[in-house]
């Protein structure tokens, strides 16, 4: 199969100066690269395709021979293959450039983070009662955790002693090798496996922590609640989480809230929500009734005929904002109880009621499921 004319192949004429090519290279590489056309072996053939045209016209020597005689003038060069791409004039800063934007995947180089890292963050669930996430308190927590160690200081190494210099890695803590590839030469980057990417070996270790540096304590910590947390809610506590490595901070701890239920109060946001009893007489006459709160009870009256169901609303008497953005409130809900087991003498005064009123109590009514069959017919 005839090859295609290079420039073809980049979408440029032979008057392209080399920025130009350089550019379509790289509008191209990007599209057809492997990584973002995984199993395509048309892309495949395109890349490679595109590779050997660039690697041809980047050079002024071959670009200049290619223009004299074609592809007869550059006969071995390229050849479809990825061998012979290390070293012309920047070929490798573009892949560098194309491998950075897949996310270094395949790129020249796999650099481990080696300075001061962080502390790992610890997770601790907390469980607190209504009235203390309502108005806030003070919690002293117990957790195990990791500190540095107090023999060594977290070095590591007998008191006394020093870490050595890992002469494998000479204190860089990676080894750094070269390894053809179908992209040219890549650099490759590992931690050392002498020092396990420390830079530096412990020759007589601490005999507390074993040269770990670390030790497992159980610690005391003092969180303040603040009013009107909710159930999740989280407290973080910057700096008491596991200790960092190389000089690094140390991580946070979260506190994660979980606030137990009450017997009367059910919460809706910054409102607190309740239900309340009331007879049929309070009902249908009225009354003042002594109403509770998370405060404290508070007297409330009621109109005659409130029927159940009714909600009424106490303002401000729900749970302060932690953000300073004022109080909730309380909605009271009652429900009216029916009397139950009730004597002769109490029936026969809801019966004159009921005369009085005039209801039939013996009167036949259809039940709902009568009335269904009316409409339905079934």
């Amino acid at each position: 199969m005839s090859k295609r004319d290079y420039y073809e192949v980049l979408g440029l004429d032979k008057n392209a100066s080399a920025e130009d090519l350089k550019r379509a290279y790289r509008k191209l590489a990007m599209k057809y690269h492997p990584d973002k056309n995984p199993g395509d072996t048309k892309a495949e053939e395109k890349f490679k395709e595109l590779n050997e045209a660039y690697e041809v016209l980047s050079s002024p020597e071959k670009k200049q021979r290619y223009d004299q005689f074609g592809h007869a003038g550059v006969n071995g060069a390229g050849g479809g293959g990825y061998e012979n791409y290390g070293g012309f004039g920047g070929f490798e800063d573009i892949f560098g450039d194309i491998f950075d934007m897949f996310g270094g995947g395949g790129g020249f180089s796999s650099r481990r983070r080696s300075g001061p890292q962080k502390g790992a963050d610890i997770k601790y669930e907390l469980s607190i009662t209504f009235e203390e996430a309502v108005f806030g308190t003070e919690k002293t927590i117990e957790f195990h955790k990791y500190e540095n160690c107090h023999t060594c200081n977290g070095s590591g190494a007998k008191p006394g002693t020093s870490k050595k210099t890992c002469d494998q890695c000479k204190g860089t803590g990676e080894v750094r090798y070269v390894q053809r590839s179908p992209l040219g030469q890549i650099v490759n980057v590992k931690a050392c496996s002498q020092c396990g990417g420390e830079g530096q070996i412990i020759e007589k270790p601490c005999s507390t922590c074993n040269g770990k540096g670390k030790e497992r304590k159980r610690k005391k910590v003092k969180v303040k609640i603040p009013a009107g947390v909710d159930h999740g809610s989280i407290i973080p506590l910057r700096g008491e989480g596991e200790p960092g490595t190389k000089g690094g901070p140390y991580g946070d701890l979260y506190v994660v809230l979980r606030v137990q239920p009450h017997k009367i109060f059910e919460r809706d946001g910054y409102d607190i929500l309740c239900e309340i009893p009331i007879t049929f007489v309070q009902a249908a006459l009225g009354e003042e009734l002594e109403v509770p709160t998370i405060e404290g009870k508070v007297k409330y009256k009621i109109p005659e005929g409130t029927q159940s169901g009714t909600i009424f609303r106490l303002k401000n008497k729900g749970i302060q904002n932690p953000k300073g953005y004022g109080k909730g409130d309380q909605y009271v809900k009652v429900v009216v109880e029916v009397p139950k087991n009730l004597t002769e003498g109490q029936k026969d005064i809801l019966k004159q009621f009921a005369s009085e009123s005039g209801e039939e109590i013996h009167q036949n009514r259809k039940t709902f499921f009568d009335k269904v069959k009316d409409v339905f017919g079934v």
